[in-house]
């Protein structure tokens, strides 16, 4: 099969937490506000992303994976996934502040739901002032101490609150507790897992006067109830050369932040690669002549017999980069 650089049809998600930022960042025309989520690159069963360019438009990622294999992941990620696309690309724009979750391991996942467990990672792409997140424990607790506090609505003490800013980075390994507050607007990388323990949401009603599930016992042994000194991730810039954010078997993420050109080496990587706009805009050719623009808010799947690419950025750009190592 004949591959390229491919992009996808944004799977748009309306919430009633949703904001407006997501169209006028991915400049969809006409604009919607309450669009909660764009799912950028999805294998999720129901959410599967469909091709938007080239001539394979039109056809699933699910499709492609089971014609292409190894072609388009790799063999190792093929020999561990199958036809299942390991990883779910998301903007996340929060209007108001998101429940609080945690995801269980690979372990539980498979035991309960028979999915992959969901271990994440957040790039924040812009921040309202005074927008949060919470990530992690600020103070030790127990099981029971946990399902009391939900009980009695002081969970949120034992969080780790933290003000946010543009670039700020959360590595988000299954089993830590978090959520997204109002005002963030952020890159998601993830496992392909759709499973989610909601912990808490703040006592609030829907329109019929109703309380959400919570999954206040499912979570209790999904908890990592570790505390840590900090949950945020460090990183210094270095303009014009790759910079690690995240790395773990699920995914390596860097960032690449440039004014000039830029060649990346894939020929012993055996893994897609996917290419996500921050800011700015560059040109991307790779190995087999193939020629694309990717602007801020949109995503780019590079196959895995991709050997290399370079990235020739027409202003200051900013992409998130992430595979499989």
């Amino acid at each position: 099969m004949k591959l390229y650089p491919l992009k996808f049809e944004p799977i748009l998600k309306p919430v009633i937490w949703g904001g407006s930022d997501i169209c006028s960042f991915k400049n969809i025309e006409p604009g919607r506000d309450g669009i909660g989520e764009s799912w950028e690159v999805s294998g999720v069963k129901g959410n599967i992303s469909v091709v938007a360019n080239g001539e394979l438009k039109g056809v699933s990622l699910a499709e492609l994976l089971l014609g292409a294999k190894e072609q388009l992941v790799g063999k190792k990620v093929y020999r561990k996934f199958g036809n299942t696309f390991p990883l779910l690309i998301k903007f996340i724009d929060a209007k108001d502040n998101l429940s609080i979750q945690v995801h269980p391991d690979d372990k539980l996942a498979k035991e309960r739901h028979n999915s992959f467990g969901k271990t994440e990672m957040w790039y924040v792409i812009k921040a309202a002032p005074g927008a949060f997140l919470y990530s992690g424990f600020e103070k030790k607790l127990t099981s029971e101490e946990y399902v009391k506090s939900v009980q009695n609505n002081t969970f949120t003490d034992y969080l780790k609150k933290y003000d946010v800013q543009r670039g700020d980075v959360f590595f988000l390994p299954a089993g830590r507790v978090h959520a997204i507050g109002a005002g963030c607007f952020i890159a998601e990388i993830q496992q392909t897992s759709d499973i989610t323990y909601r912990i808490y949401d703040y006592n609030r009603k829907d329109a019929n006067g109703n309380s959400r599930e919570l999954h206040t016992e499912l979570a209790k042994d999904a908890i990592d109830y570790s505390v840590y000194d900090s949950y945020k991730t460090d990183y210094q810039p270095n303009e014009n050369h790759p910079v690690k954010l995240a790395t773990c078997p699920y995914f390596t993420t860097n960032l690449l932040d440039m004014n000039e050109g830029m060649k990346r080496d894939f020929g012993t990587l055996d893994s897609f690669v996917i290419y996500i706009g921050m800011e700015g805009q560059c040109e991307l050719k790779d190995d087999k002549g193939n020629s694309t623009i990717l602007h801020a808010g949109e995503t780019l799947l590079i196959p895995a017999d991709t050997k290399w690419v370079e990235l020739a950025p027409t202003m200051q750009t900013k992409v998130l980069e992430t595979y499989i190592e």
